[in-house]
């Protein structure tokens, strides 16, 4: 089985990014991304925070940003596909997208289809979402809104952004990347934006993160303000709550 993120697969290998800073490859990834829609129902986001600043690390192909700045928000998405050209991550796209298909059908016990209808659906939204974001990608990339890079490496000001997102990365390959690599990262999101919020808490399997608990007990620790929150997104069985630090 292969499990996917906004931008990246785990197919067997250990880490998106080699620790020992080998070169991103993008046959290496499966770009999957996320609708604006799904992007407010998985961290709750009400009208007034999309008036907000925000972050996105590890967007991958989603439509948030594009969205969002059609609309007049302000968001920078951060990912290493971002090196790549539009053709390269369309050609990706085109590479797998029935292999996901494919694998989802394989596998549809594991998800709840209610918003999302049917593997057909999810096809389609996903599609539409990553079909913005390469209309969009260019003139992103222009205006410094999608930007090439890997957490935990924010080459942004203290307190640049008001809210920063971390989509199907975070905790879900806790089993990839260890306690101390989200230590850093999320500390990198704090430096950088006031609030930080990461979907979903689970990991590849379904279960909690292991880290989640000794997270919690760490960034209280430095006095913030650490908690679930129940969202009104599930698709993944049990998916439905995000990580909340302030």
């Amino acid at each position: 089985r292969r499990d996917l993120r906004g931008g990246c697969p785990v197919t067997g290998s250990p880490t998106l990014i080699d620790k020992r800073k080998m070169a991103f490859e993008l046959k290496k990834i499966v770009p999957w991304g996320r609708s604006f829609d799904e992007y407010k129902r998985m961290f709750s986001l009400t009208d007034s925070d999309l008036e907000i600043r925000f972050l996105g690390c590890g967007d991958g192909p989603a439509s948030f940003n594009a969205e969002l700045t059609q609309g007049g928000g302000k968001c920078v998405s951060f990912d290493p596909i971002y090196e790549f050209s539009t053709e390269e991550i369309r050609k990706r796209i085109d590479e797998t997208f029935d292999e996901v298909l494919i694998q989802m059908r394989a596998n549809e016990a594991d998800y709840i289809w209610k918003e999302i209808t049917s593997v057909d659906d999810l096809g389609n939204i996903r599609m539409n979402a990553m079909e913005k974001f390469l209309a969009d990608f260019e003139k992103g990339k222009k205006e410094n809104r999608y930007i090439s890079g890997s957490l935990p490496n924010l080459n942004f000001e203290d307190h640049q952004f008001d809210l920063a997102l971390s989509s199907h990365f975070l905790l879900l390959y806790s089993d990839h990347f260890d306690l101390s690599f989200h230590i850093q990262s999320i500390a990198a999101m704090l430096r950088v934006a006031k609030e930080i919020r990461i979907f979903p808490t689970l990991d590849l399997k379904g279960r909690p993160s292991q880290h989640l608990t000794k997270l919690v007990e760490y960034f209280a620790s430095k006095d913030h303000h650490i908690y679930q929150e129940r969202v009104p997104y599930e698709f993944q069985i049990g998916g439905n709550q995000m990580l909340v630090i302030k």
